[in-house]
């Protein structure tokens, strides 16, 4: 079995759990660069709907492989593909199949954590393992472990996480075909009905055209001659990618055309009229000035939009796909395109907005809620500065139209189950059919609503395919797709992961997602468990990310159309903001105020636990501060930290020391006590930790500095959490920010190990050799000449290090000592200097009065005697019975 631990006085004896001894990451990574550029291939559930920074499933399947495995006896592993069958049955090994989970769960270590690795791509069960996440956001932790077969229970106090973490988890227990035949029925009964309005005279016959993107510009009258300004930053159409001309397709200013040119940063000729413009060269300046073309004038835009009480809107282009034309063989240069608006165009959008106006059923299905003030929408980048003051707002009249008529049919969809997955469905294309969203002419295709985590609205929406056409991003269509992969997938989930550089998937698991789960919508700090959970695996609230409550209100007051009657916490005009931890200027909650909720979290997960439970949660982290907090939150509530592991790391701003960005999983226990401790002690004991550490891991593993650098951090963090509150400075108890303030010091800043580092981790090593003084100088301050220099070592006569009562290291500091002055004589010199008179029974007191002994000095001494075993070093400094000979 694995191996004990024990923490400080009273702590009882607990098995140590893998993620605790290691941790793959270079192995995760590997699967992280993969997985975060393609998450529909890797793990579709996870797309089914938007959520802000949501972690990689294979980062929270890691987590949990490392976590729930603790006792053999209570694992089995079956391959992929094989339901019912053991590894046992089908080894890759067949002299030897069977598969020794023991071995697998105790051979993982810090030097090797790779062992448990091999069952990544298994499907592996545990028994009687209960996980809690309080902050379950967009699930990730809860669906992970939820495929070893625990039992999960997540909560969220936001409403829409809530749901999608609903639906995430009831997707393995939702009927595909159900699922297909419901939108088929949808599609028959509303698909015409919306796409009348998306279609366009096709430039090349008697036909009609389906409309990909309509193209607006939002308009405005010159306070000075008012003359309208259309408010074009410039005029790019779209990227030409289809006809034999390269370039892009541009607008021309004077006569509305749409042509190709070959550079729309230079001078340019419009084929229709011959007006000459240069397509860069749009009316809107920066700092959110418009230039009026007739008369020159700059004003500000959104000064403009609430003089004027608000703006106009013209449709001046579109992208469309014809259908006739493709079956009839045409080239994609005519069948696929950028075109003119027309007045069948035009005509078009004033017959929606008339339907609109006579079909006042319909409006029960498009919130009523005013935006409400905040963070997001009054001060970082005011939506009401714009002319927005209801979310409906955000909408065209003919988005509108579409969005109810769609959500009507889906709340007529009987059975409850199928009919929320189409709500969630219907949510997440509101992510792209907005005013809110913008065009991407590098690469043709619509923008997100949260490509930048706020409210940005555009000066040129962008309008698409509600329902959707052959080609076009997320219409209702698409989104329905993704819908339907991510519960396919819950159905029977498939693992990739690397081998050799290349990814490989396994075949279909025969554990489903969210078998065994149970989630609540509340605030995380009102969970009443005691005792009931083996592990919380979580991903807490940042300091000071993205005001989820804020953005999720975009999703919420459509949802809540469908939901109000249905559960509780969509019965309010927009999600909990005052309970929700973080800092929020708006709000005036402060940094002190996350710290004490965060606080006031852990406590509760803390009573959750069980006695021997553990807490692994990732955590963004930026600086120094945001550690102290942490650390200081943590171990305030009574946890220990006992391993840190980086995700992702910027490797360069570490070593420079620079403020870092770093994604880091946070190991940590409960703990009954904390010893008192000085810290000169701690500082030393904290010193070697990140030393022995590091060396451990250059010698073992292939790690970035950065990487290295985060989980020395982690063994810093156990080494102080055991005395955490009692750690004693000049008579003053230090604080969590104070110890780790000197911890990041310590790691970040390769310049503040010197030679006496280096030679006192050579007093330190075994059977030390010349090998050794390279190895321990690499990434530091000091070289192996530096050290010869000082007589530090010798090869003279074979290798020796220059201790206090070697002849030529003492010959090198009697030397110094004679000369005219002290300013070159180092702490070590002076420190091996007195050790060597107090041996020979000589006087040492005038010298430490001489050399006016300080701080750093003790310390060192204490450091020396730490490894040696000798505290003559520090007694020469501070002992009268010694120090008067």
């Amino acid at each position: 079995m694995s191996e004990q631990s024990g923490s400080s006085s009273g702590q009882r004896e607990r098995t140590e759990l893998p993620i605790e001894r290691g941790f793959p990451i270079e192995r995760v990574n590997e699967i992280a660069e993969k997985e975060g550029r393609a998450k529909m291939y890797y793990r579709p559930i996870y797309t089914m709907h938007k959520w802000w920074a949501r972690r990689l499933g294979c980062v929270f399947r890691a987590i949990s492989l490392y976590t729930l495995l603790d006792d053999p006896e209570k694992v089995s592993v079956f391959e992929p593909g094989h339901e019912g069958g053991t590894l046992a049955a089908y080894g890759d090994d067949a002299e030897n199949p069977s598969v020794d989970i023991a071995s697998l769960i105790d051979g993982v270590n810090m030097s090797d954590p790779e062992s448990l690795w091999e069952l990544y791509p298994k499907d592996v069960r545990v028994e009687d393992k209960k996980i809690l996440d309080p902050f379950m956001g967009g699930g990730t932790s809860l669906v992970e472990a939820s495929r070893f077969g625990a039992d999960v229970v997540g909560n969220d106090l936001n409403p829409v996480a809530w749901f999608i973490t609903k639906k995430q988890l009831e997707a393995g227990q939702t009927d595909v075909e159900e699922l297909e035949e419901a939108f088929e029925q949808v599609k028959e009964d509303v698909a015409d009905e919306i796409t009348q309005y998306y279609k366009t005279p096709c430039p090349n016959g008697d036909h009609e055209a389906d409309v990909m993107y309509n193209f607006w510009v939002k308009e405005l009258d010159c306070v000075s001659c008012g003359h309208t300004v259309p408010l074009f930053k410039d005029y790019r159409v779209g990227k030409e990618r289809y006809a034999e001309e390269s370039g892009y397709n541009v607008l021309c200013p004077d006569c509305g055309s749409v042509s190709i040119v070959e550079d729309w940063q230079s001078d340019s000729v419009c084929k229709d009229c011959g007006h000459d413009f240069v397509p860069k060269d749009g009316n809107v300046s920066r700092g959110g000035k418009y230039n009026c073309p007739d008369c020159g004038q700059k004003y500000g835009i959104t000064d403009a939009i609430q003089e004027q009480e608000g703006y106009d809107l013209r449709l001046y282009a579109l992208e469309y796909y014809c259908q006739h034309c493709d079956e009839s063989g045409e080239p994609k240069s005519v069948h696929k395109g950028y075109k003119r608006s027309e007045e069948a165009d035009k005509q078009l959008y004033r017959e929606a907005e008339e339907e609109w106006e006579n079909s006042e059923e319909l409006h029960r299905y498009i919130p009523e809620e005013e935006i409400p003030p905040g963070h997001m929408t009054s001060e970082r980048n005011p939506v009401f500065d714009h002319g927005y003051k209801q979310w409906s707002d955000m909408f065209n009249t003919r988005q509108l139209l579409s969005l109810s008529i769609l959500l009507r049919r889906i709340s007529k969809i009987e059975d409850g189950n199928i009919r929320e997955h189409f709500l969630l469905t219907f949510s997440n294309t509101l992510c792209t059919n907005n005013s809110y969203t913008g065009y991407d002419h590098s690469y043709n295709k619509i923008q997100h609503l949260f490509k930048s985590n706020s409210f940005d609205p555009p000066s040129q929406p962008t309008e698409g395919n509600v329902w959707g056409a052959e080609f076009g991003r997320g219409t209702f269509e698409s989104m329905f797709e993704l819908v339907k992969d991510g519960i396919k997938y819950g159905n029977a989930p498939t693992e990739r992961h690397v081998i050799d550089g290349e990814t490989e998937e396994t075949e279909p698991f025969a554990q489903p997602i969210g078998a065994n789960s149970d989630i609540h919508c509340g605030d995380a700090r009102q969970i009443d468990a005691k005792n009931e959970f083996d592990a919380v695996i979580t991903d807490p609230p940042y300091y000071d990310n993205i005001m989820y409550s804020e953005v999720a209100d975009y999703f919420y007051v459509w949802q809540k159309i469908l939901l109000e009657d249905e559960y509780p916490g969509f019965d309010q005009e927009k999600t909990p903001r005052a309970e929700s931890i973080v800092t929020n200027p708006f709000l005036d909650k402060t940094a002190e105020d996350f710290e004490s909720e965060l606080e006031q979290s852990f406590s509760v997960i803390k009573r959750a636990l069980k006695e021997d439970g553990t807490l692994t949660f990732t955590y963004h982290h930026s600086d120094s501060d945001s550690w102290g907090e942490l650390l200081e939150s943590l171990c305030d509530v009574g946890f220990e930290v006992t391993a840190t592991y980086p995700i992702s790391a910027d490797i360069n701003k570490f070593i420079s020391g620079e403020a870092v960005s770093f994604d880091i999983v946070v190991v940590a226990r409960p703990i009954d006590d904390t010893d008192p401790a000085s810290w000169k002690s701690l500082r030393r004991d904290i010193y070697r930790t990140a030393r022995r550490t590091r060396k451990q891991l250059e010698e073992n593993r292939d790690l970035s500095r950065g990487d290295i650098g985060v989980m020395e951090m982690g063994a810093c963090f156990r080494e102080y959490s055991k005395h955490h509150g009692k750690v004693q400075r000049d008579g003053e108890i230090m604080s969590a920010k104070e110890v780790v303030q000197e911890i990041y010091g310590i790691i970040q800043e390769a310049s503040d190990i010197g030679v006496e580092d280096v030679f006192i981790d050579l007093l330190d090593t075994a059977n030390v050799s010349y090998d050794d003084v390279n190895k321990l100088s690499r990434g530091t301050n000091a070289n192996p000449e530096d050290l010869k220099e000082m007589r530090l070592y010798n090869q003279d006569d074979g290798f020796e290090l220059g201790t206090w009562d070697n002849e030529k290291r003492q010959a090198y500091i009697q030397e110094r000592v004679n000369g005219d002055g002290d300013d070159h004589l180092s702490n070590l010199d002076k420190l091996q200097f007195l050790r060597y008179r107090y041996e020979k029974g000589q006087a040492v007191q005038n010298y430490v009065e001489k050399w006016d002994v300080n701080d750093d000095m003790r310390e060192l001494a204490g450091r020396l005697a730490d490894v040696t075993g000798d505290d003559t070093y520090t007694r020469v400094l501070g002992d009268r019975d010694i120090t008067s000979y």
